[in-house]
């Protein structure tokens, strides 16, 4: 890694630690394991250099995203449930001047009807939704291009 090198923090909410198990139709037989062991190899490709943390604790989520502030570029996080309803994650992402991208393996507006609604889309640069565990790297691909890391 190189001493310049940018930090991303990718957060992983809840029930994502059942990938693979849960609901493979909708969610594919990929393990979380396997989506950062994609990412992690990607993000030294990139020259970035990745913090990975899945919670099932929105409180967890929140504090490790104020944690963010001054430490990393970007935040790609994946709210799951908290995406629909939760405001303090929503405000934390706000609070903070750290870029964040929202990442959905699903599409969440082809999806039972609450799930269309993210109260954490009008505060993030992007959200990509809808590609499986692609979707991380593209919102990892993202973050490089935000951070000007992808002209390697």
């Amino acid at each position: 890694m190189r001493a310049d090198t940018e930090k991303i923090l990718v957060l992983h909410g809840p029930n994502l630690n059942f990938l693979g198990k849960r609901e493979p139709d909708i969610y594919g037989a990929t393990t979380l394991e396997d989506i950062n062991a994609m990412l992690q190899e990607r993000a030294e490709g990139l020259g970035l250099e990745l913090t990975v943390i899945q919670t099932n604790h929105e409180g967890v989520m929140i504090d490790a995203i104020q944690q963010a502030q001054g430490q990393y570029a970007c935040i790609i996080i994946n709210p799951a449930a908290f995406t629909h309803y939760s405001i303090a994650v929503r405000d934390a992402l706000a609070a903070v001047s750290v870029p964040a991208i929202e990442v959905h393996l699903s599409n969440i507006y082809r999806r039972e009807e609450f799930r269309h609604h993210s109260v954490v889309s009008p505060i993030a640069v992007g959200q990509i939704a809808g590609f499986g565990a692609n979707s991380y790297l593209l919102a990892l691909e993202a973050a490089a291009g935000l951070l000007g890391a992808d002209k390697q």
